[in-house]
């Protein structure tokens, strides 16, 4: 009950936060729009709620199929990345883990890749083959990984980390022949590896979304077996914790979100590295309190380096991939100098 009511308080502090955060990403642009009718526009978007906002038609707009679907999946990305970057740590039992491990930022490039070059039309079914194919490669890449790795029944950490090293090499590989030899066709895989929101659409949040919620509640069932896992293998298995089969579907669910999330934006690096990281040094380590807070803090991050991206050089916008590096660079420096000293 404690630990309960110690969890609601960063949870209302994060959700004030994001609120704040997403006001502040609707108001900001080329045609700046006052907090109270980007904030009204906003939330006459839902069916439950009615407002009649004093506000231009260009206004509405500009809110309703510009920035709001742009909120929406900052939000929706940066909770996918951050919530299974907090998964991925707790499985490998360590802090330096983060949703690419497995490969599965190369093998979206590679399927968005092979999408970009072949003929089909890359803007079909509203979603897209970019994307779509995206998706695709990435969660191929999770299952060839987990094949490689699996001995006996059982899969080792250590192989996995392995195979996917091997696989996201040779993927990158593949990629960087496509962009070296398809000339002025493959110029758009370089947006998709910086990663960014500028082509985002309600049809693409739709379609994405499902797979993160599937996977957020996923790894809300299987917190406490995440706490579990944080003790040797063997007392876990000794408490009645069965340590593969949990493995295996916390990586599942999480290699899903992220899949999902570089599917809508490309690839953003070092979120699912930073924002966990940061609620624990801030809230401690359990996996029933870090998980909602990364998914939580991990929305209102992207939401407001996104906002920053697309307004520090207006017009031209500055990829978040670059950002997020910017950002996340010396973090994981400073974080594998901290672990190193931790295990000398």
């Amino acid at each position: 009950m404690q630990a309960a009511l110690g969890t609601v308080g960063p949870i209302v502090l994060g959700l004030a936060l994001l609120a704040c955060v997403c006001v502040f990403a609707l108001t900001r642009g080329a045609a700046p729009i006052p907090a109270g009718t980007a904030a009204a526009l906003a939330l006459d978007q839902l069916p439950w709620i009615t407002f009649t906002p004093d506000a231009p038609a260009t206004w509405q707009r500009i809110i309703v199929d510009v920035r709001l679907p742009r909120v929406a999946s900052a939000i929706l990305v940066g909770a996918a990345l951050s919530g299974s970057g907090a998964a991925y740590q707790g499985v490998f039992r360590n802090p330096l883990a983060d949703p690419f491990l497995l490969g599965i930022a190369s093998g979206a490039a590679l399927g968005a890749s092979l999408a970009i070059v072949s003929p089909l039309p890359i803007d079909s079914y509203g979603f897209g083959w970019v994307p779509a194919s995206a998706f695709a490669g990435a969660l191929l890449t999770v299952v060839l990984v987990t094949l490689l790795a699996r001995s006996g029944g059982d899969v080792d950490g250590v192989s996995l980390i392995l195979a996917g090293v091997a696989l996201s090499s040779i993927c990158s590989a593949v990629s960087s022949f496509i962009l070296l030899t398809g000339g002025q066709k493959a110029q758009p895989i370089f947006a998709f590896i910086f990663g960014g929101l500028n082509t985002v659409s309600w049809t693409r949040v739709v379609l994405a979304a499902p797979y993160v919620v599937g996977g957020i509640a996923v790894l809300g069932i299987t917190s406490r077996a995440l706490d579990v896992l944080q003790l040797d293998e063997e007392q876990a298995e000794h408490l009645g914790l069965h340590v593969t089969r949990t493995k295996v579907i916390v990586l599942a669910a999480a290699s899903l979100m992220a899949a999902a999330a570089v599917a809508v934006a490309g690839i953003i690096g070092f979120v699912g590295l930073m924002v966990p990281h940061a609620v624990r040094l801030a809230w401690g380590g359990g996996f029933r309190r870090l998980l909602p807070l990364s998914l939580i803090y991990g929305a209102a991050f992207l939401v407001l380096v996104d906002t920053f991206a697309r307004t520090v050089i207006g017009p031209q916008e500055v990829p978040l991939g670059i950002i997020t590096a910017f950002i996340g660079g010396p973090s994981f420096l400073v974080l594998m100098r901290r672990r190193r000293r931790w295990l000398l």
